[in-house]
């Protein structure tokens, strides 16, 4: 009889659907690169399923935590047993970290969305705005994050009493506006002024556009001059929102940027080691998640 393989401390991604995922592919690339003698695993939760899930990752002690995806990011809150102050705010959880004997849930979504940004968020700008479809997990942590650097925000959704709400709860002092979401798939005439001295995002930070969702219909007769699009959507990598965008002549930026940042801080915390950032190490991993 053949030994036992030997147990390994371990994190893992869960979510409904999971198999697109490619956090296994993230985790595993730095684990290796870094000899960390440790698994990261991708685990089918349902809905309904958290509690007994989370009662037996309590009872596992080579558990270190998750990060979490659709559907569960707000549903998770309830059950673990303290939140970060920033997932707080946010009121989403996009990862849980062991700590002793507790549960502790984060939100590392504003980060890694901020990440790709940073160049253009250092320089001084007279008006920042953002328009960004969707109204989910992911969405809160943009809007907190872009409240939290000065832009007004656009937020549009299929419900508009969610968006109005999310809004108020997240920067009730901001002068946001929330509207329908088919008020971007119809042309606009509207004149944009002078952008000389702007940041314009246009973000879909809704699942719209990814492989088995509905498509995203956006006019891009609704993104000023200048703008810059941003795409969270990691399957397809090159989503129509990102040509769209291109063939206007605007920059973009894909799912992958906000993926990999958010994954590396919570990296971190999993296995006490940051993850390797370098450009090199960077490119190899975008390789490997490409191939």
């Amino acid at each position: 009889m053949s030994p036992a393989a030997p147990v390994k401390p371990y994190s893992e991604v869960i979510g409904y659907p999971i198999a697109q995922s490619k956090s296994p592919v993230i985790h595993g690339f730095w684990l290796e690169r870094l000899a960390i003698d440790a698994d990261y695993r991708a685990t089918l939760v349902a809905d309904g399923g958290l509690p007994d899930y989370l009662a037996s990752r309590r009872a596992d002690a080579e558990w270190r935590g998750c990060n979490v995806t659709m559907p569960h990011k707000q549903a998770v809150i309830p059950l673990i047993d303290r939140l970060d102050p920033i997932a707080d705010r946010i009121g989403a959880v996009n990862t849980i970290v062991r700590e002793g004997d507790a549960l502790v849930g984060y939100n590392t979504d504003a980060a890694g969305f901020l990440e790709p940004l940073a160049a253009r968020l250092a320089q001084a700008h007279y008006f920042r705005m953002a328009r960004i479809i969707g109204t989910g997990g992911a969405a809160r942590a943009i809007v907190a994050a872009l409240a939290g650097e000065g832009f007004t925000l656009v937020l549009a959704g299929r419900n508009p009493d969610k968006a109005r709400d999310l809004l108020d709860t997240l920067d009730p002092a901001g002068e946001h506006y929330a509207i329908d979401l088919a008020h971007f798939a119809d042309a606009t005439d509207f004149p944009f002024d002078d952008r000389e001295g702007c940041l314009d995002l246009v973000v879909n930070a809704s699942p719209l556009g990814m492989r088995g969702q509905p498509p995203l219909t956006f006019d891009w007769s609704h993104a000023p001059p200048g703008s810059v699009a941003y795409d969270i959507v990691t399957d397809p990598l090159d989503t129509p929102f990102l040509t769209g965008a291109r063939s206007q002549g605007l920059h973009t930026i894909d799912g992958l940027s906000m993926l990999i940042g958010q994954a590396a801080v919570a990296f971190g915390k999993f296995f006490d080691k940051p993850a390797l950032r370098d450009v090199e190490t960077e490119a190899a991993l975008r390789e490997r998640l490409l191939a």
